[in-house]
């Protein structure tokens, strides 16, 4: 069996907001990647988290999507990830280092700061492949 994922877009882009879109999915990727690599390292310092909340927000232009400037990429223009965290007895500097060692092995962070070639491949309904 599949999973079935439903999508939409927002209403300013020709959707009507009824689900996630695909940039949500992408973000909510971002976010989750984060917060269980922060879990993992702390678990393996012996560090015990109180609270670990990751949001990640994109800044996009809805003119590369709607193919109205060719300059505009269709893609997010910025990511901003905000991570929110405490540990008790844990200093600040401590905490900063096991964000920075997560996001630096998180593969999807890693994923989205470098340019990943991305192959497609088109198999038409007659059974031809590109």
């Amino acid at each position: 069996d599949g999973t079935t994922i439903y999508t939409d877009m927002p209403a300013g882009v020709g959707g009507e907001s009824s689900a996630p879109t695909p940039g949500w999915f992408l973000r909510a990727g971002q976010a989750c990647c984060e917060a269980t690599l922060i879990t993992m390292r702390a678990a393996e310092l012996g560090i015990p988290l109180e609270r670990v909340e990751v949001v990640v927000d994109s800044e996009s232009d809805d003119r590369g999507i709607l193919a109205m400037d060719d300059a505009v990429p269709a893609g997010p223009l910025s990511l901003e990830t905000r991570i929110r965290i405490s540990a008790d007895g844990v200093g600040t500097q401590a905490l900063l280092q096991l964000v920075e060692w997560a996001n630096r092995h998180s593969p999807v962070s890693d994923a989205l700061r470098r340019a990943v070639p991305v192959l497609v491949a088109v198999e038409t309904a007659g059974g031809e492949s590109s």
